[in-house]
């Protein structure tokens, strides 16, 4: 399991990188995270595997996960608040949001899967967990 303090540091790190190794390019990134044509085109494939009758149990999993993996940056309620955030160059999103909630379930995935930097790829991340994480922040938008 990663550590609370392991992901700060891989925060920071990973900013202060970007910052002293790109230009301006980082800092003029688009505010919003578009998928290239093949994301889109898996993320249609992508159907959640989880029955419907389990999606709270997976949800109870995904937010584990989410305390462990994605609260640095996506804070501890999914606001896009946590304490690595403001050495971000790009804010993370806010899981409750609107937007993310319009979101289909296949492209949540994708996006978990693939990462966009400064947000690292979860593929290591079982499939499973990675469904139990878009589990997770689809209840997000119920409350």
């Amino acid at each position: 399991m990663i550590r609370f303090a392991t992901l700060v540091a891989l925060a920071v790190a990973v900013t202060l990188t970007l910052a002293t190794t790109a230009g301006d390019s980082v800092w003029a990134q688009a505010k919003k995270w578009e998928l290239t044509k093949e994301q889109k085109d898996r993320a249609a494939k992508a159907k959640n595997p989880v029955p419907a009758n389990k999606r709270a149990e997976s949800a109870a999993n995904g937010k584990k996960l989410a305390e462990q993996n994605c609260a640095p940056c996506h804070g501890p309620l999914g606001k896009g608040d946590g304490p690595a955030a403001a050495a971000l160059p790009t804010k993370p999103a806010d899981w409750t949001s609107k937007a993310v909630q319009a979101e289909p379930e296949g492209a949540l995935f994708v996006r978990i899967t693939d990462g966009n930097p400064p947000m690292p790829p979860w593929a290591s991340l079982p499939e499973k967990d990675r469904w139990d994480l878009v589990n997770y922040i689809k209840t997000l938008g119920k409350k």
